[in-house]
């Protein structure tokens, strides 16, 4: 890609995809027509993602509290994720893409369990980026859910036994690199509960668009003001 410098692309990106009910409010539209035309944006942002090589995007795709938006809003974007991965799967293993989820799906119906792993099993030979689906996630409560099962698997050890790196292995995200980048559209400066313990140092980018308006342009350029900053982990400069 013209402009990027390939010897600093970040490894892994975040994405809150904000703002697709704005969108469709301003247009005078159904709220789920926000939610449908996001679905394009993902389609394009996956694609540039994986042409510039990016190891993992995850994208947070429905959060824990979405839960409490009125329950015909919910049942529609449950039948639009189901629709959506049906429609891609095919694209995904063509294009090498490795399908993966994450979240407490406990709330979810066993049909769209049963999808979701039919797209992760489809994918698992491939060996290209990462996409990850944060789903019926949120921060907080997996940090509680990590510290639980310390105390029940470590409950016996020396407490000095417990570290970053053992707390980093019962979080949703083992195994998982964290992010280098985290960008949120729509505007709003906040996190929303969103990878609270893994994004520690992440780079993190505010784009003012709403998630059904933000483009490949949008995102590379994300990349280059990336590119162009600093990271120092609380080191000083040399």
């Amino acid at each position: 890609m013209d402009l990027l410098d390939n010897n600093n692309i970040p490894k892994h990106v975040a994405i809150i995809m904000d703002g697709n009910g704005r969108w469709a409010n301003d247009r005078n539209l159904p709220r789920l027509a926000g939610h449908k035309e996001g679905v394009n944006t993902v389609r394009e942002i996956v694609e540039i993602a994986s042409e510039i090589e990016i190891e993992t995007l995850t994208l947070f795709t429905f959060s824990s509290e979405n839960w409490k938006r009125p329950k015909v809003e919910v049942s529609s974007l449950m039948k639009l994720l189901v629709s959506s991965i049906r429609k891609e799967l095919k694209e995904l293993v063509s294009n090498n893409i490795i399908f993966d989820f994450f979240g407490d799906l406990s709330k979810m119906d066993d049909s769209i369990i049963n999808e979701l792993n039919k797209a992760k099993n489809s994918t698992e030979n491939n060996d290209g980026m990462r996409l990850n689906l944060a789903l019926s996630y949120g921060s907080r409560q997996e940090i509680v859910n990590a510290i639980k099962s310390i105390v029940r698997d470590h409950r016996n050890n020396d407490i000095n036994d417990i570290n970053e790196d053992l707390v980093a292995k019962y979080l949703l995200t083992s195994g998982i690199s964290d992010p280098d980048l985290l960008i949120r559209t729509g505007g709003d400066f906040r996190l929303s509960n969103f990878l609270l313990w893994q994004i520690a140092y992440t780079e993190l980018i505010i784009n003012d668009n709403y998630w059904p308006e933000f483009s490949k342009s949008d995102f590379i350029s994300s990349i280059k003001e990336f590119q162009s900053r600093e990271r120092r982990y609380g080191r000083v400069k040399n």
